[in-house]
């Protein structure tokens, strides 16, 4: 035999709460970051042969029509040019650090305040929209 109605339902289940929102998915971004992960202790030796191997798979990825627009991709190897040119102007037995990266540690500075990290010239001039005001 059961309960009555009202016996029956009297424990309530609490209401879920709506997430946060999210932030968009950058995929440049997510790119720079494994990249960086992957350059960790390198030397400059390991750092041009990386570059070499992504600018390989740069010019192959350019012979497919879906991988041709690859965010991703092109932050990677732009990032590891920069790191090319970090440890190229460096001590010789300097290896690359995420930590002691001036690039890296102003990009979190502007993650932390809540604001979006001043973009350079050359990214304004090629979205076109010319220099800022």
């Amino acid at each position: 035999m059961s309960s009555p109605w009202p016996l029956r339902h009297t424990a309530r289940r609490p209401v879920p709460r709506a997430a946060a929102p999210r932030e968009p998915v950058d995929p440049a971004r997510i790119g720079r970051r494994v990249m960086r992960r992957r350059a960790k202790g390198m030397d400059a030796g390991a750092v041009a042969r990386a570059l070499e191997d992504a600018r390989f798979d740069a010019r192959q990825d350019s012979r497919h029509e879906y991988l041709a627009d690859d965010e991703r991709g092109r932050a990677e190897l732009a990032e590891w040019e920069r790191i090319d040119q970090l440890l190229a102007d460096a001590a010789p037995d300097t290896v690359y650090d995420p930590d002691a990266d001036d690039v890296v540690q102003g990009g979190a500075r502007c993650r932390r305040r809540g604001r979006r990290r001043p973009e350079s010239r050359a990214a304004r001039s090629r979205q076109g929209r010319g220099p800022r005001r």
